[in-house]
């Protein structure tokens, strides 16, 4: 065992583990967490009931915060004793040991370290994910439900859940267009980084030249909102269509018009929804939507209103691509924003995306 390079990286975890006890302020956030269950014991604390919920979500999310900061500083004591021991008693054996133990600990803080970083208003909300292929007929649309497979793999591995919120197959093949409602506790703070056009460069399977072809798809993701009901919307600027459902299964896809399209007039914000049989749920859920992406827009266009948003928002431009996916010549994916790639192609198409998303907020934290 070198003892230089070992204290070495145990002073750099010890650095780093502050670094995040700090960024998470640790005695305000026990206070907190103090003052909360405190009041979860007063006698009136379940007369209302949604606020009740809205508190425990809240303990849960402190206990989670302190609970993981905790578990790695007695990862560290401990690994510090073994140290010492094995020093003490000059037991090269355990070096194997406590190299893994330190890779492991580095894994858990800089996992710790990211969630530091999602500080957004709502970087802790369920996501709101859309991709739209672009031109380019069967080969795009084939290009949109390789990325579904994608990030629906990333989003079982984070361990999140996923519904269908609308679901536009071509009857050539492939996705024309898909929305997906993504439920878990910072699911928008890690899919914000994928927002933009994704492009590929492959062999076409659909080219009986074996040429090569590029195409394109666009990702948008948006936050789903609690607190809906305090957004007014002129239903005057509403166009609202039904259509049937062209979705996969189910006695009632295309018998009845049960799907929804709502059309916010002044942007061009249009949102549908036909996950549901029934149309005043599908409604429901589409008037949700457009509300949450029209606070999304509202934000980035720092306006006050949503009555002072005026434009086009239907779709992200293109020729904006945030990353390459290249299969030929060479195997490479690259994303343009950070420069972060790697060749491992299959990975990252199988849903290893962490690192792409990680570079990301990394690079957002420190332009701020």
């Amino acid at each position: 065992m070198d003892t230089y390079i070992v204290n070495e990286e145990i002073k750099d975890l010890s650095n780093d583990l502050k670094e995040v006890g700090d960024s998470l302020d640790l005695p305000t956030l026990r206070k907190e967490l103090k003052d909360l269950e405190s009041k979860t014991l007063e006698e009136d604390f379940w007369d209302d009931s949604e606020n009740a919920q809205e508190i425990f979500s809240k303990i849960k999310d402190i206990k989670d915060s302190i609970g993981e900061y905790d578990n790695i500083n007695n990862e560290l004591e401990d690994l510090k004793t073994l140290i010492e021991l094995v020093r003490e008693e000059e037991a090269p054996e355990y070096d194997n040991e406590i190299e893994q133990r330190i890779q492991r600990l580095r894994k858990k803080l800089n996992k710790v370290k990211l969630k530091t970083m999602l500080s957004g208003e709502y970087d802790k909300n369920n996501a709101i994910f859309a991709i739209n292929s672009g031109a380019g007929g069967t080969e795009a649309q084939d290009w949109t439900e390789m990325l579904l497979r994608m990030y629906t793999r990333w989003i079982s591995e984070k361990g999140y859940s996923y519904t269908v919120l609308d679901y536009n197959r071509d009857t050539e093949g492939g996705i024309k267009s898909v929305t997906i409602m993504v439920k878990g506790t910072y699911a928008y703070g890690y899919l914000k980084s994928e927002k933009g056009v994704h492009r590929l460069v492959r062999i076409s399977p659909f080219d009986s030249n074996k040429k090569r072809h590029t195409s394109f798809a666009s990702v948008d993701v948006y936050p789903d909102i609690d607190n809906h009901n305090e957004i007014e919307i002129d239903m005057n600027d509403l166009r609202i269509d039904t259509y049937r459902s062209s979705g996969a299964g189910g006695q009632h896809v295309n018998t009845t018009d049960s799907a929804v399209r709502i059309t916010h007039i002044p942007t061009g914000v249009t949102v549908q929804c036909q996950s549901e049989r029934s149309q005043i749920t599908n409604r429901e859920t589409a008037m949700n939507m457009l509300k949450a992406r029209l606070i999304a827009i509202k934000e980035e266009e720092n306006r006050e209103k949503i009555e002072d948003i005026q434009g086009k928002y239907n779709k992200i431009a293109w020729g904006s691509q945030i990353r390459s996916y290249v299969f030929n010549p060479y195997c490479l994916v690259k994303d343009h924003r950070t420069n972060y790639e790697t060749g491992n192609i299959q990975a990252v198409m199988d849903g290893e995306l962490d690192d792409f998303i990680d570079e990301y907020l990394k690079m957002k934290a420190i332009d701020k």
